[in-house]
């Protein structure tokens, strides 16, 4: 009777650590994510999609690893004052923080076509407070 109780005492430990090293993979699994890449200013930047605004980067706060924004082509992105700041349509492969709703690592991106954010009922309204 106590080795029943013993292994069931290890299973459940062994169960319980499991969780617990798992957790935060789980926490931070890849997903793609379409919609408005807005980078107004050096050093600041979010992706608008359906779920809502995730921030990329804020100057002089959090920042997102990997190799962002993607390349955009001709008539891919919309300037915004001086330099290259400005908005773009996009999808990202990325790792978040969904509770704080933070992009932390960005696994690849692609530009795509202005027409296809502004198609998308989720998010057409959002380039209304892009524009400048």
């Amino acid at each position: 009777m106590i080795a029943v109780v013993s292994r069931n005492r290890m299973l459940a430990l062994l169960i319980a650590l499991s969780m617990i090293v798992l957790a935060p993979t789980a926490a931070r699994a890849a997903s793609v994510r379409c919609g408005w890449l807005d980078n107004p200013t050096p050093g600041n930047a979010s992706l608008h999609d359906k779920d809502g605004e995730w921030t990329i980067a804020v100057q002089g706060g959090h920042q997102a690893t990997g190799d962002w924004p993607p390349t955009f082509g001709r008539g891919q992105w919309i300037n915004r004052g001086p330099g290259s700041y400005g908005y773009g349509c996009a999808c990202l492969k990325v790792e978040v923080d969904a509770e704080e709703k933070n992009i932390l690592d960005i696994l690849s991106g692609e530009a795509r076509p202005l027409s296809a954010c502004r198609k998308d009922r989720a998010i057409s309204i959002v380039e209304k407070q892009l524009r400048p």
